[in-house]
C-alpha cells in the first residue's frame, strides 16, 4: 500500500468525486503550520466567504444546485489549525488560491471500532487479567497511579454513576448531532462502548476489585460518536482536549483503510504535547483504520490471555519508510471486563479494549517522569515490547511490557 501526502496544489480524488457528483463537498481545510503555532491565535474567519451556508447545502441534496446565498457556515478549530465546512467549485478554487492554506481534503465518515463480542460478566478477581498480565499492580505499589496526568477519551461518553467511575471524571463535554458543543452537558454514555473503555483507563477500585490501569489520572471524556456530524464532533473533541492540556488521547474510532485526512492533525497533537493512542481496527489481517495507521500515532492491536494475536486484530504493511508495520504494539484485548452503563460489568473483545490499556500505561509513565516528551514516552513503550510467536506483521514491536518500559524511561533498574 502507498501513501499520498497531498499538498494544497493537489486535489484530493475523493473531493473531486464529491464535487463532480453533487456540485459541492464537505472539506477539511488545513491551515499552514506557522499560522497554527503563532503566539496570537490566527484569524481563520478571513476564508469564511468561500464556504456555503449549511442550510443551502442540505437543500441542494434534492435540488441538485448550490446557490450562493445566506451566511457561510464553517467551523474553525484554531488549536488544530483546521476549518470544516462545505464548498462548491468556486469556493474550492478560492481556498486553493489562499497562501495560508496547506491542504484540503474531502470530509470522511468516522465511527467507533465496534467490539467483535460483548457479553455479560462478573468481576470475580481483584484484578482483570489485562491488568494482571501487564503487572500494573507493581506501578501502584510504587505510588504510580496516573495522579496529576491528564488523559483524554473520545468515545460514546461515560457513565459517571458507575461505582468504578464515580468522581473520576475531571471534565466532560458533548457535541450534538450537528456538531455543536452542548452547553452544560451532563456526563452520560449514549452507548456502552465509552463506559467500558473509560473504565479500563481510569476506573477506581470498588472494594478489592480493580478494572482501571490509571485509577487516579485526571480523566477527560468527550462524547463524539455515533451518528450525525461525527467529523465535526471528533474535531471539536480534539480541540477541547488541547484546551484542557491532556497528555494522552485515547481513541477507539476511525475509518477503514488508509486516508491522510487526519495526518496533519495527529502531527499537531504531538507538537502540542499529546500522545495519540489509537485502535488499529477489528477487520483482521491485511486491514487497518485511519488515523490509527499513521506513523504519528501509537497504534494498538489485541492479544488474548495466551499472548496470541486475536484473529480480528487488524494489521498491515505500508509502502513507506517510517513505521511501515501496523499496529505498533499489542495489548490485552480479548475477554476484557470493564464497567457497564447502569452498573455492573461486561466483557468485550476488540482493539478498542486494548487501546485504553496502553493509554493508561502512558499516564503511569508520565507520572513517573513528568518532564518526559511524547517521543520519550512512546519510545519507552515500544522499545521494551516482548516479541511474540508468529509473523511480526501481526504485532508490530510486540506485547507491551510496562515494568520494562518504566525502567527504560526512568533508568531505574529496580523498576
Amino acid at each position: 500500500m502507498s501513501e499520498n501526502y497531498s499538498g494544497a496544489t493537489q486535489l484530493d480524488p475523493a473531493l473531486q468525486e464529491q464535487l463532480d457528483r453533487y456540485g459541492f463537498s464537505q472539506v477539511l481545510v488545513v491551515h499552514r503550520q506557522m499560522a497554527v503555532l503563532a503566539a496570537s491565535r490566527p484569524n481563520f474567519e478571513q476564508i469564511d466567504d468561500h464556504f456555503l451556508p449549511t442550510p443551502v447545502v442540505l437543500q441542494s441534496r434534492t435540488s441538485g444546485t448550490v446557490p450562493h446565498a445566506g451566511q457561510p457556515s464553517v467551523r474553525h478549530f484554531v488549536r488544530l489549525g483546521i476549518s470544516l465546512g462545505y464548498v462548491d467549485h468556486d469556493g474550492l478554487a478560492g481556498l486553493r488560491s489562499n497562501p495560508s492554506i496547506e491542504t484540503i481534503y474531502a470530509g470522511r465518515t468516522v465511527g467507533i471500532v465496534r467490539p467483535v463480542r460483548t457479553t455479560a460478566a462478573t468481576l470475580r478477581r481483584s484484578l482483570t487479567w489485562g491488568i494482571q498480565a501487564m503487572r500494573i499492580d507493581q506501578f501502584w505499589n510504587r505510588g504510580l497511579t496516573g495522579k496529576g496526568v491528564r488523559v483524554g477519551h473520545l468515545d460514546t461518553g461515560v457513565d459517571v454513576n458507575h461505582p468504578a467511575l464515580k468522581g473520576r471524571v475531571a471534565g466532560f463535554a458533548e457535541w450534538d448531532m450537528l456538531g455543536n458543543r452542548v452547553a452544560d452537558a451532563k456526563p452520560h454514555d449514549s452507548d456502552v462502548h465509552g463506559t467500558h473503555t473509560a473504565g479500563t483507563i481510569a476506573g477506581q477500585a470498588v472494594g478489592t476489585r480493580s478494572i482501571g490501569v490509571a485509577p487516579e489520572c485526571e480523566f477527560f471524556s468527550g462524547l463524539v460518536v455515533e451518528g450525525g456530524a461525527v467529523l465535526a464532533r471528533v474535531l471539536g473533541g480534539m480541540e477541547w482536549m488541547l484546551e484542557n492540556n491532556v497528555k494522552v488521547l485515547s481513541m477507539s474510532l476511525g475509518w477503514r483503510g488508509y486516508d491522510a485526512s487526519f495526518l496533519v492533525i495527529t502531527r499537531r497533537l504531538r507538537q502540542q504535547g499529546v500522545l495519540p493512542v489509537f485502535a488499529i481496527g477489528n477487520e483482521g489481517e491485511g486491514t487497518s483504520r485511519s488515523p490509527g495507521n499513521y506513523p504519528e500515532t501509537l497504534s494498538v492491536g489485541a492479544v488474548d490471555r495466551a499472548q496470541h494475536v486475536a484473529a480480528f486484530s487488524s494489521s498491515v504493511r505500508f509502502n513507506r519508510d517510517q513505521d511501515p508495520i501496523q499496529p505498533d504494539v499489542v495489548a490485552p484485548g480479548v475477554h476484557i471486563i470493564s464497567a457497564k452503563p447502569g452498573g455492573g460489568y461486561q466483557s468485550m473483545d476488540g482493539t478498542s479494549m486494548a487501546t485504553p490499556h496502553v493509554a493508561g500505561l502512558a499516564a503511569l509513565l508520565w507520572q513517573a517522569k513528568p518532564e518526559a516528551t511524547v517521543d520519550q514516552i512512546e519510545l519507552a513503550i515500544r522499545q521494551t515490547c516482548v516479541q511474540l510467536e508468529g509473523d511480526p506483521l501481526r504485532y508490530g514491536d510486540g506485547l507491551v511490557n510496562p515494568p520494562a518500559a518504566l525502567a527504560a524511561l526512568t533508568g531505574d533498574t529496580k523498576a
